[in-house]
């Protein structure tokens, strides 16, 4: 590890600077101003005593990339002081990363409980994989804290929400679901993929683990999978080892570590690292780290233009006698709009949802004729996309299920990208006219 790297705590680094300089200080050997690739998979010892310390966690460095590498450190460095995080994990993929932060909580006959609008895969992950792993997810009826907090029993071991739904649209209040997890010794385990530590930090609300799809905007540009985990230090994991024991006891599987007192704050992490990493494998590539960190440099930029795209695409959608409804926390009677003036800083995310007058049938002509926006199931991406939730993401789940994540039949899901507005706008309302079969003329632009 490098002498001195920005701490943006230490520095008190604004997040749109954090983006594009944190986690990293110029390679001293090269004096490399880019963040270079280490694309190598092992690292020499100095001496057998220098590995056997390195193995012993007793040394800091590099000893193999399926455990740790130089270019993906940074990529941890800089998620972490962006969500206000004490240390973070790269993995390979937002599914990875959420599989681990589970897993590194839970055990055979636990339990986690979770809102019930979530993305489809982390649905199937939740509803089916993990009760196949002896840990059963509880759905809660609605995001509301109350509805979240009467699933709690003994045998918990995390609260789990979307801090903005995708595709439901909907906004989680962290603070309320942080009070419920405090009050029932539980970690809150934030999915902030949508939002971005550019609008929202749950860390800073009481979240205790955030995940992300660094899939999605942090890497920006559709190129690269990677999924990252980010431990906010602040559970007492001793005080919870009756819940927790694997924190604070002996673990067999790493000569008796005890996590507590070799990682201090950072002890869930360290083992998610030590445990399911080492062990299991889903590890991020150098040149997928260097990829997402090009991504993130700009994130603020994007969110920016993201964020305003959005909100006059949401507006166009309203006013046309061709859409039935609009699902935008940025519309004043949305039910959240109150939590995205309190989370997002009066924002709504770029992730909205509407139906098409006509139903599915007219929704699918209208799909098909879009011409700027792409087909395609991922969100995020600097292009502007569209989803039908219905037949894609959220296709494995029932009728039942996909209305409580809040899938409609005739949902599209649109994840506005950068482009100009105008031309953003031009698309839709041909598609319109095409799924409607009615060529109302396009709604002036501010």
């Amino acid at each position: 590890m490098w002498a001195r790297v920005l701490d943006a705590r230490r520095d008190n680094m604004k997040s749109d600077t954090v983006a594009v300089h944190g986690g990293y200080e110029t390679e001293p050997t090269t004096k490399a101003v880019a963040v270079p690739i280490y694309q190598t998979v092992a690292y020499e010892f100095d001496s057998a005593e220098h590995g056997a310390a390195l193995f012993n966690l007793e040394a800091e460095g590099y000893r193999y990339s399926r455990i740790s590498n130089p270019t993906v450190a940074v990529l941890e460095r800089r998620i972490a002081a962006l969500e206000g995080g004490i240390e973070a994990l790269c993995v390979s993929s937002g599914q990875a990363a959420l599989n681990y932060a589970v897993l590194t909580l839970a055990e055979l006959g636990s339990n986690i409980v979770s809102v019930p609008q979530l993305y489809g895969t982390t649905h199937t992950l939740f509803g089916h994989i993990l009760p196949s792993q002896g840990i059963a997810a509880r759905f809660a009826e609605s995001d509301q804290a109350d509805a979240i907090e009467k699933l709690i029993d003994d045998k918990t071991r995390a609260i789990f929400c979307e801090s903005a739904g995708n595709p439901a649209g909907n906004i989680c209040d962290i603070e309320a679901l942080a009070a419920v997890a405090a009050r029932h010794g539980v970690p809150l385990v934030v999915d902030n993929t949508v939002p971005t530590p550019i609008l929202l930090r749950p860390i800073d609300y009481g979240a205790d683990i955030v995940v992300h799809s660094l899939t999605k905007f942090l890497g920006g540009h559709g190129t690269t999978l990677g999924g990252a985990i980010i431990d906010s230090g602040r559970f007492p994991w001793k005080e919870q080892a009756r819940r927790f024991p694997m924190f604070s006891t002996p673990d067999p599987s790493y000569h008796g570590l005890i996590y507590t007192e070799h990682f201090g704050a950072a002890a869930y992490l360290g083992r998610c690292r030590s445990v399911y990493q080492r062990t299991t494998g889903a590890v991020l590539a150098p040149l997928s780290a260097f990829l997402l960190l090009q991504g993130v440099e700009t994130v603020a930029l994007r969110v920016e233009r993201h964020v305003e795209n959005a909100r006059r695409v949401a507006e166009f959608l309203r006013q046309d006698r061709r859409v039935e409804w609009v699902n935008y926390a940025g519309f004043p009677d949305s039910p959240y709009h109150a939590l995205a003036q309190k989370y997002f800083g009066g924002r709504a995310c770029s992730l909205l949802t509407f139906g098409i007058a006509g139903g599915l049938e007219a929704g699918k002509r209208f799909y098909d004729a879009l011409k700027l926006f792409k087909r395609l199931v991922n969100m995020g991406d600097a292009k502007s996309l569209a989803c039908h939730p219905a037949s894609t993401t959220h296709r494995q789940m029932s009728a039942k299920e996909q209305e409580k994540a809040g899938v409609r039949p005739e949902m599209i899901r649109l994840s506005i990208g950068i482009e100009h507005i105008d031309d953003i706008l031009a698309d839709l309302d041909q598609a319109l006219a095409a799924g409607t079969r009615d060529a109302a003329p396009l709604l002036a632009a501010e």
